[in-house]
């Protein structure tokens, strides 16, 4: 047991360094004024991340014919390469590359996140099949807080300089992920757990040191608060150390089952194992008859477009916001970018680490709620949060910025378990589709108000308020969505039969 929570440790490290698009606000303004490029070009590279993914799918044909650990250093690799050459180019040390270049570049790191996701995720649910929902949404919480993780390395170790900052963070970028993977690499392994039984005690732990580091992600993120209160070090090395806590979950198994041989303790209930072995084979056996004709069904299915569109007006709209972080807050004539990008990372940490809340410490009300009504709870409050951002007062952005970083994470993880790769290869497509549609949008607002206002960027209210009305406009028409969907599955999701249930699933 102590090498299968083991397992689940390596997959929280893998994935708090796998979000690694997510810093992409915190150097965007100084990459636009190094390649002398458009807002609509930046937008476009950012979205080329989030183009990658549309090719998640190889890696997991890969992992079903390679071994995990390979699959986790191609992964590693292809964002040492992408973000490796981009640093270069900003250290003068390869000649210039092109726009295009640039964004297949992008490209490449966004498909890179993929491959160690999906190691991730088959760690979670192969290893812990009766907690499976549970084990993927912790260690995928852990992706939202990759950007607070990167953002306090490179204000411990860089100077001021904003030059400086993005080079430190494409070279953490390129590096980290590689070092993580050959610690992580020797303990990724799908393990034969027979048999299996419920780990309560062991994920009331393991939820007690997650909200612990939430709390201090967030406090840490504070600006001014944070900074006369927790000098940049002490930030670094809290961080540190709350990402090895897990550890003491593993180690406390290995010094019981010590202390239970010591003692020569032998608890042998066969007809309990035997009921749980059953019952987690009936649910793996339910998941892939399910996974083998999900897509089919869901492409038929009005249900599987409602959502569809559902998750590209709610979550892929606020990730969307969060990409655009940087030239919102430089539009404002703020100066706090890293902090709320640090911000936005440790509350998305927790929005991500609601669902699975919810699941375990309250299972009986979460089984009466669909994934749709709990989605469309979500982005209630998202829609509001879009107009508040028209008030120009810096509180306003603060507000929001939580408001949607909060609600983005916890639509995220609405997915469920059972048709995963379908969840993962096809529903993922909204993401780069609402990035570039969305992201575009802004971006031509942004560049008539430059024009308009003759400056070299954008300044002031103009800049997105027309944005922000827009995108609070769809995230209500999304919200309707969800609870249409909602109406129209309720009964289908209580029967628990259909693929697209399996999505609906919290």
């Amino acid at each position: 047991m102590a090498l299968q929570w083991l397992t689940l440790v390596c997959a929280i490290w893998l994935q708090s360094i796998n979000g690694t698009n997510s810093n992409f606000p915190s150097y965007s303004s100084q990459l636009k004024r190094i390649l002398s490029i458009s807002q609509l070009q930046l937008n476009n590279i950012a979205s080329a991340s989030d183009a990658g993914k549309l090719l998640g799918f190889i890696s997991g044909i890969a992992s079903a014919y390679l071994p995990l650990w390979l699959v986790l250093f191609i992964g590693s690799i292809l964002g040492f390469i992408s973000y490796g050459f981009q640093f270069l180019f900003l250290a003068n040390q390869i000649s210039s590359l092109s726009y295009w270049q640039i964004f297949l570049l992008n490209s490449v790191a966004g498909h890179s996140i993929c491959w160690i996701n999906t190691v991730c995720y088959i760690i979670a649910i192969r290893n812990f099949p009766l907690d499976r929902q549970i084990a993927v949404g912790l260690s995928t919480s852990y992706v939202g807080l990759s950007a607070k993780i990167y953002t306090s390395i490179v204000d411990f170790v860089a100077p001021n300089s904003p030059n400086e900052r993005a080079k430190v963070f494409l070279l953490l970028n390129s590096v980290l992920p590689v070092l993580v993977c050959v610690v992580a690499a020797p303990l990724v392994r799908e393990l034969n757990v027979g048999k299996s039984k419920k780990l309560e005690k062991g994920f009331f732990a393991m939820f007690m040191i997650v909200i612990v580091t939430g709390i201090f992600a967030v406090i840490s993120s504070l600006g001014s608060v944070s900074s006369r209160f927790l000098p940049k070090y002490v930030i670094f090395i809290g961080l540190l150390v709350l990402l090895l806590l897990p550890l003491v979950i593993p180690l406390g198994e290995v010094i019981r089952e010590k202390l239970e041989q010591k003692c020569l303790i032998r608890v042998h209930d066969h007809e309990g194992f035997a009921s749980r072995e059953n019952s987690g084979e009936k649910l793996d056996g339910e998941s892939g008859v399910l996974g083998q004709i999900g897509a089919k069904l869901m492409l038929r299915k009005f249900e599987f477009w409602l959502y569809f569109f559902v998750y590209l007006f709610g979550a892929t709209l606020g990730l969307v916001y969060l990409n655009n972080l940087g030239q919102i807050v430089e539009s404002r004539g703020c100066s706090g970018t890293s902090s709320l990008v640090s911000l936005s990372s440790a509350l998305g940490f927790f929005g991500r680490l609601l669902p699975c809340l919810f699941d375990h410490f309250f299972p009986k009300c979460n089984r009466g709620l669909s994934g749709a009504a709990a989605m469309g709870a979500m982005m209630t409050p998202m829609c509001g949060a879009f107009f508040i951002l028209l008030s120009q007062r810096d509180i306003s952005l603060y507000i929001s910025t939580t408001i949607i970083g909060i609600c983005t994470g916890a639509i995220t993880e609405l997915f469920g378990t059972k048709c995963f790769a379908v969840n993962h290869n096809i529903l993922v497509s909204n993401i780069p589709i609402g990035s570039f549609l969305f992201g575009d949008v802004a971006a031509l607002l942004y560049k008539r108000g430059r024009s308009s206002s003759g400056e070299g960027n954008c300044m002031g209210e103009k800049c997105y308020q027309t944005t922000f009305i827009i995108w609070g406009s769809l995230c209500v028409f999304g919200t309707l969505l969800a609870f249409i969907l909602h109406a129209r599955t309720k009964k289908l999701y209580s029967h628990n039969r259909l693929c697209i249930e399996g999505n609906l699933d919290t």
